[in-house]
């Protein structure tokens, strides 16, 4: 998900008439994007908050610029245009959207300007409910019979989805019980658990389907499926909330409705009460905010409603969203959960990694489980300066934890709800050994600094299995050996299976065809039985016979194909597939540039190891300090990994390194700003250079090109103003072809 946050531009009070209405025009397009890919696409593109600010803007410059306000415009909007594909449903009464309100004073006026229209000194009611992450529906019973079921769409127009609405369970066919009218539009929110999303990401997993982002995109993309029988797989849910048009009501209060709702054979949110102060409405709100972790379902705020639907009509309605009802919304991109337990991790270089295992909560729009804790440290609740992290508290399991997303990536837990903590809970005691192998896991103490490892490593080495799996995946990745189709899975398993122990073993693959084969049908066989739940398999492959056998002889050459087009690989990629501690991409395209073949690098580091002195024995390299030196040391100091690389340099023979002058950007300066998916920053800048290209680390006037991912900012600002070209990462590929 791209995070175009707010762009806060001019100060509006500063903005000239042509500058407004430009910026309305750049807002105008940012939102109606967003709205294409929320409502249509179910791929959001941005989140909840950055949309918010975006709209909050658009809609400022409107209140200071009237005269600019178009009969079109977003003010007035709601939603996407229905998708193609579906018959169109009109709504008698339009589906509006909710104003929202972020903080307590937002909910203040709320509540005087509604209280305001009481007469006679009556008390005001309002109702509380959950605000449901879902796909917003509408129902049109007649006689009590279900005859329609469309989408929102654009508030005017939706999609007929009646087939894939009438697969849920929570949705009635015929409405039980008595007393509804003749005819009657039922509004509510179709959503997906947390455990159903959970189950099919498990399945599609098992089958190699598809990854699922989050519950409310998977529910929204379920409902739009062309076949209703795909729908009725995924168990979706529906919670009932509102009305459109209806003959007749059968209550004149929102909560005497949702009552006759319930007894019609609707569910309806438990967690819905009536208020009569504001203060009750904001611990409603802090009630549910608290439980949020452990409702099964996503929300993303509380909303609220005058209870007297006759008091509705004097309060009125904006162009898209009434003003007797209101959005409370939940802080943006964090969210609580209940940490369930803390696993350990072995890495490649033998780091013990805390993770912590949280009950799914979607942060952000998407669905986070775990989330890292860094170190022992971490957990204790003190931080690398050695001050008090959330307040000093540690992290224990079965503790209630908020949650963010660092950088809109990376899950953290930022706090402790200390009033929700077990009792029964205990102190967090990090293991001494290694989980993997039984070694002693130790904390090294840093020559230099005389301050001890933050990390606590195993001292097992190439002894570890979690290690040498680590490895293996690191030499495959895309990073590093860059073999195609390689992944993780078959590391697992040719590791499993005795065939692969070492880097050198994947390039005798080719040698033992049979084994592999005889791997790959194993691990079919037991998927099969996976998803069978167990049961007997006797032929687990759609496909028997001689076609199974030419499917799996293709999968066998595609995979002996990619091992084979890799045995030259690039010097600087070759040097940092072999794993060597603080030797990053960027590190080792430096080694690779300084000693040009694999050769000259090994034996500089091997008379380092023999006793040499690694000032004098290294050349002077700017960028490469003193730890790393002393890692590629230690490294070429253990037999077993001379032995190890002795045996993968008969297998392949690594490029010379050899600045290209004639690649498309041979010449030129390049800035890599945002978030990059298919490389590391390092990668990037390696490959960059060995192309013959400069990277800078900021943007001049002297800058060729930059390439921008998700979340770029400044440097993205700075490049569109000096009208210097900008490409994302898939065009940069392109362009070098990476």
């Amino acid at each position: 998900m791209t995070s175009l946050g707010p762009d806060a531009g001019v100060d509006i009070e500063s903005l000239s008439e042509d500058q407004a209405r430009a910026e309305l025009a750049r807002l105008e397009g940012v939102l109606v994007a967003a709205d294409v890919a929320y409502h249509q696409k179910d791929a959001p593109e941005m989140s909840d908050a950055d949309y918010d600010a975006l709209k909050r803007r658009y809609l400022s410059i409107e209140a200071a610029f009237p005269e600019l306000r178009r009969p079109d415009s977003l003010s007035g909007k709601v939603g996407a245009p229905a998708a193609e594909g579906f018959a169109k449903v009109r709504h008698q009464v339009p589906m509006l959207s909710l104003l929202n309100a972020f903080t307590d004073d937002d909910v203040a006026r709320f509540f005087d300007t509604a209280t305001g229209i009481a007469e006679g000194g009556a008390t005001m009611q309002f109702t509380a409910e959950p605000k449901i992450d879902g796909l917003s529906a509408s129902l049109t019973y007649r006689a009590g019979v279900l005859v329609k079921g469309a989408t929102r769409g654009d508030g005017l127009v939706g999609e007929d989805i009646t087939r894939n609405l009438m697969t849920i369970a929570d949705i009635p066919h015929r409405l039980a019980g008595a007393g509804w009218p003749d005819e009657i539009e039922i509004r509510g929110e179709v959503y997906m658990s947390h455990a159903e999303f959970q189950a099919l990401k498990a399945r599609s997993a098992a089958v190699g389907g598809q990854d699922y982002v989050n519950p409310r995109n998977t529910a929204a993309g379920s409902l739009r499926q062309k076949d209703p029988s795909v729908t009725a797989s995924r168990k979706l849910n529906f919670f009932a909330y509102a009305w459109g048009a209806a003959s007749s009501l059968p209550a004149p209060t929102q909560m005497g409705v949702m009552d006759r709702f319930r007894a019609w054979g609707f569910a309806v949110n438990p967690l819905t009460v009536l208020c009569q102060s504001r203060d009750a409405l904001l611990a409603h709100y802090r009630m549910i905010e608290a439980q949020r972790a452990t409702l099964g379902y996503d929300i993303d705020g509380v909303v609220y409603k005058v209870d007297r639907v006759e008091w509705r009509d004097r309060i009125g309605w904006r162009a898209n969203a009434p003003l007797w009802a209101i959005a409370h919304k939940f802080p943006p991109e964090q969210a609580t959960s209940v940490l369930d337990a803390i696993d350990i991790q072995v890495g490649r270089t033998g780091a013990l990694t805390p993770v912590a295992r949280l009950r799914p909560v979607t942060v952000g729009g998407v669905v986070v489980e775990n989330a890292t804790l860094h170190n022992e440290d971490y957990i204790k609740g003190i931080g690398s300066d050695g001050e008090p992290l959330r307040g000093g508290m540690d992290l224990r399991v079965g503790d209630t934890v908020v949650v963010q997303r660092a950088g809109d990536v990376i899950p953290q837990i930022i706090g402790v709800v200390a009033d929700k903590r077990p009792a029964d809970a205990v102190p967090y005691v990090f293991p001494d050994r290694c989980p993997i192998c039984g070694s002693a896991a130790v904390r090294d103490v840093n020559e230099k600094t005389g301050k001890v490892d933050a990390v606590r490593r195993c001292t097992g080495e190439m002894s570890c299995a979690a290690q040498a799996v680590e490895q293996l995946k690191h030499f495959v990745a895309r990073d590093a050996m860059d073999i195609d189709g390689f992944g993780s899975e078959n590391v697992e398993l040719f590791f499993a299976e005795g065939l692969v122990q070492h880097p050198a073993d994947i390039f005798r693959l080719p040698q033992r065809a049979d084994a592999v084969r005889d791997a790959l049908v194993k691990r079919s066989r037991q998927q099969a039985l996976d998803r069978k739940g167990g049961a007997e398999a006797a032929e687990p492959d759609p496909q028997p016979g001689k076609a199974k056998g030419d499917q799996r002889q293709r999968q066998l050459e595609k995979l002996f194909a990619a091992i084979e087009a890799r045995r030259a690989p690039e010097l600087d990629k070759f040097i940092f597939a072999l794993g060597i501690r603080h030797v990053g991409a960027t590190t080792a395209a430096l080694f690779a540039k300084t000693f040009s073949t694999i050769e000259a690098f090994r034996d500089t580091a091997l008379q380092a190891a023999a006793g040499g002195d690694i000032h004098t024995d290294f050349p002077s390299i700017s960028g490469v300090g003193e730890a790393v030196l002393a890692s590629v040391r230690d490294f070429f100091a253990n037999p077993r990994n001379v032995a190890a690389l002795d045996a993968l340099l008969a297998e392949v023979r690594p490029a010379p390194y050899v600045v290209s002058a004639e690649s498309p950007v041979a010449g030129q300066t390049v800035v890599f700003t945002g978030s990059l998916e298919k490389m590391t920053r390092g990668a990037a800048k390696a490959m960059a250079e060995r192309l013959g290209a400069k990277v800078a680390g900021s943007v001049s006037k002297n800058t060729n090109l930059v390439v921008a991912g998700p979340g770029a900012g400044s440097k993205l600002k700075d490049a569109e103003a000096l009208g210097i070209p900008v490409i994302d990462e898939d065009q940069w590929l392109a362009l070098v072809g990476g």
